[in-house]
């Protein structure tokens, strides 16, 4: 099974693992599994880091690929089918990443990770991984 993960799992996953479930724990942690994520998520951490709102311990072009690598996590791109497969999306919410990720997983037939509530609105597969 293929998973992509959300932002806010992956940031967990680095600063506060005992957020994450063990469900969501298990997945990442195993190696057996193709954890994925996305550029989407990379470019809405880079913002987030510039503002402010989020910090590292390195700059994010080090610490992300150097981190992702340590973890066995794949990057997924996002491609022109990802971007026009928003289009379809109804419009639950209006978090563009959300909704980049939303089409990412339908479109590549992946289940994401998340503990975002929002997710549950649309038709995609979900594992849960906030306690």
């Amino acid at each position: 099974m293929k998973y992509l993960l959300d932002t806010v799992v992956w940031v967990w996953s680095v600063h506060s693992a005992e957020r994450i479930n063990k469900v969501g724990f298990d997945i990442l942690e195993s190696g057996d599994e193709e954890v994925y994520f996305s550029a989407a998520s990379i470019w809405e951490l880079s913002i987030k880091l510039r503002l402010g709102k989020l910090s590292l311990p390195e700059p994010p072009a080090r610490y992300i690929p150097k981190r992702l690598g340590q973890q066995g996590i794949r990057t997924l791109s996002v491609t022109p089918t990802h971007a026009l497969r928003v289009y379809d999306l109804p419009t639950h919410h209006h978090d563009p990443f959300d909704r980049l990720l939303i089409a990412q997983a339908l479109t590549e037939e992946m289940v994401i990770l998340t503990a975002d509530r929002a997710f549950e609105k649309y038709q995609t597969q979900l594992v849960w991984c906030g306690r």
